[in-house]
């Protein structure tokens, strides 16, 4: 059965584009390692939060926007065995990641509706 592992990332406006250029760069690399899809969307209508909300998730800060992306595998086996291996190779560790790490997150997850 799919798995899907999910992301949710503060980015600063300015760095829409080398955003976009990581998760480009990206693509091959998850692909190797038997990723099926991604997908990367910017965050255009984020209500701010009151007790919870992805801007709250994520602490979002003023000039920052969240972007949700998902990577689509074909079983949690693929995709842990990919992030077992992440740690060693070297096309991920020359990743240029436009982004506060420390506030992004991200989890597995197993499809239970899709039509």
């Amino acid at each position: 059965m799919a798995y899907i592992t999910g992301f949710l990332t503060p980015v600063k406006n300015e760095d829409r584009a080398r955003y976009i250029a990581s998760a480009e760069k990206s693509w091959p690399l998850f692909q190797k390692y038997g990723a099926l899809e991604q997908v990367e969307t910017w965050g255009e209508d984020i209500p701010p939060g009151k007790v919870t909300g992805f801007d709250l998730a994520v602490k979002l800060e003023p000039g920052e926007v969240v972007v949700l992306s998902w990577v689509k595998w074909p079983d949690r086996a693929t995709a842990d065995a990919c992030f077992a291996m992440m740690q060693d190779d070297p096309g991920f560790a020359d990743m240029d990641m436009p982004f506060d790490g420390k506030r992004m997150m991200w989890g597995g997850f197993e499809p239970i509706f899709q039509s």
